[in-house]
């Protein structure tokens, strides 16, 4: 008797899926359950179960594109290998009720955790990671997962102490409410029986021994595959340390580029096929393709829809950065010793913007509608460049803090966003926002609006110039400033005006303490 394994239907808007890998060979024999291949659609990456026990005979290629429904392979059923496998499975449910029973006894009840909401705007997240594994027991609030949303990375709480039953796959893109696991609860903490220590010391040993290891051997996580990929190192170069072999994140983290073996060859074999040998062109023409994370896909959505419904401008200046340089010279290891913080420049900017915007509410506002929004307050939006791409935490009213407190917050919120742990709180808001292109040598460049806000401020890197002053060519270490701005509600007046504020503020730090 035969069975088809048709492909699965794996979502309401996915028609057709590639096969990615195959894990057996034709004519191998599988097992009810196991893994034959890796199915890769627009959205996710899938694995394909056995659906019966017998003899595997393929019928698609790796590499090869099919509708949902169409026949993958075939597996040849055989009676042997059925009553193996339920001699198997009810050996397994033997051990598995003896320990349960030594140790803690299920109550029965399954806790279905789904998809919490995470942010107004958010609709959907991406499972990027297990920290815990399938049948792992875990504890109420035991950190299990990793999920990433298009402006954040959240950890997933347990809500149940028991076994973890995984339902959704690293990879997978999930909407706000969807079942993402199960926990079947028990009643106390699970202890290993002596049976079954001996059983997994068994089959390590047998594993050890045997030149064939598991499908998941070698395979990365597709975290663990995006971080080796930034490398430039392959998954065979890396040794796993996940469940049977898998490339964990923190394998791919920790991983090394090895260094090519040095070839050795004697001069006459060298000189005999040196004549042989073509001209090669130099650099590599590899190439490679990686889809886009949920964070990079909504800045894109969101960079192109600001540029097409906004009338965006930017005014240039330029401002001499000696005097806030000899104030940070003198002042910076009192500041430090006292507060704890270094002075940098973003807190001079800071709250050289903040007077600025005060005075010129309109760079302050927004559009809603057919109406204009005067914010009273000022909340400065900074951009930091984190691993998973831009964001902009927000310093809330930085019009009332000292520079000791925005320097710390700016300390801390990019410690936050560096480390992936900005909340969506953080995030959101806005007045007005504050880039640094010149931390990376960026002389000059045109900021796009952080949308819904109405400008945006570009700080560049400082460069000594010769400048004339009262007649007399001096050196003077120089920075360009760039304010974009929504020409729909900033005139250019108003923005230039505002420019020539800041520009008055920093060259004159003293301003700042008396307000003038």
């Amino acid at each position: 008797m035969s069975k088809e394994i048709k492909v699965p239907a794996v979502g309401e808007s996915i028609t057709e899926v590639t096969i990615g890998q195959w894990f057996k060979k034709d004519g191998d024999s599988v097992q009810m359950d196991e893994v034959l291949c890796e199915l890769e659609s627009d959205k996710a990456t899938f694995e394909l179960p056995a659906e019966a026990a017998g003899t595997l005979r393929i019928k698609a290629e790796e590499g090869d594109t099919l509708e949902i429904g169409a026949v993958i392979c075939v597996i040849e059923e055989s009676d042997s290998g059925v009553k193996s496998e339920e001699s198997k499975d009810s050996k397994k449910s033997e051990e598995k009720s003896k320990a349960s029973s030594s140790s803690s006894s299920k109550t029965g009840e399954v806790k279905e955790m789904v998809v919490p909401t995470v942010g107004e705007s958010i609709t959907e997240v991406t499972l990027a990671n297990w920290i815990k594994a399938d049948g792992d027991y875990v504890k109420l609030d035991d950190i299990i997962a990793e999920v990433d949303s298009d402006k954040a990375t959240f950890e997933l709480p347990a809500e149940a102490s028991g076994i973890l039953r995984h339902v959704a796959k690293e990879g997978d893109t999930l909407e706000i409410g969807g079942l993402i696991c199960k926990i079947e609860v028990t009643e106390g903490e699970p202890e290993t029986s002596s049976s079954e220590k001996s059983s997994s010391e068994s089959a390590s040993s047998s594993s050890s021994s045997s030149d064939k290891d598991s499908y998941a051997t070698g395979h990365a996580s597709p975290a663990a595959s995006k971080i080796l990929s930034e490398k430039g190192i392959k998954p065979e170069e890396v040794k796993g340390t996940g469940k049977d072999g898998r490339i964990t994140k923190e394998d791919a983290q920790n991983a090394q580029k090895s260094a090519p073996a040095p070839k050795t060859e004697s001069k006459s074999e060298s000189k005999a096929e040196a004549p042989a040998q073509k001209p090669t062109q130099g650099g590599s023409r590899e190439e490679r393709r990686e889809k886009m994370s949920s964070l990079r896909r909504t800045v894109s959505k969101r960079l192109v829809s600001v540029k097409n419904e906004t009338a965006m401008l930017t005014t240039f200046n330029e401002v001499n950065m000696k005097p806030i340089m000899d104030l940070r010279s003198k002042f910076k290891e009192q500041f430090k010793e006292k507060h704890g913080v270094g002075l940098g420049f973003m807190s001079f900017f800071t709250k050289a913007v903040c007077v600025a915007l005060q005075e010129w509410p309109a760079v302050n506002a927004k559009i809603d509608g057919n109406e204009i929004v005067y914010n009273d307050y000022c909340d400065i939006s900074i951009a930091v460049s984190a691993p998973k791409g831009l964001v902009v935490p927000v310093i809330r009213n930085a019009e009332g803090l000292s520079f000791d407190q925005i320097e710390k917050e700016v300390v801390r919120l990019a410690t936050k966003a560096r480390d992936n742990k900005l909340s969506i709180e953080e995030m959101t808001g806005g007045t007005f926002t504050i880039t640094n292109g010149g931390v990376f040598g960026s002389m000059m460049s045109t900021p796009i609006i952080n949308a819904p806000q109405s400008a945006i401020l570009g700080m560049h890197n400082i460069v000594e110039r010769p400048m004339a002053v009262n007649g007399e060519v001096k050196i003077l270490p120089m920075m360009y400033v760039a304010l974009s701005y929504d020409h729909r509600i900033i005139d250019g007046r108003e923005s230039v005006s505002f420019l020539v504020r800041v520009k008055q503020l920093l060259e004159d730090p003293t301003r700042l303490l008396f307000g003038v």
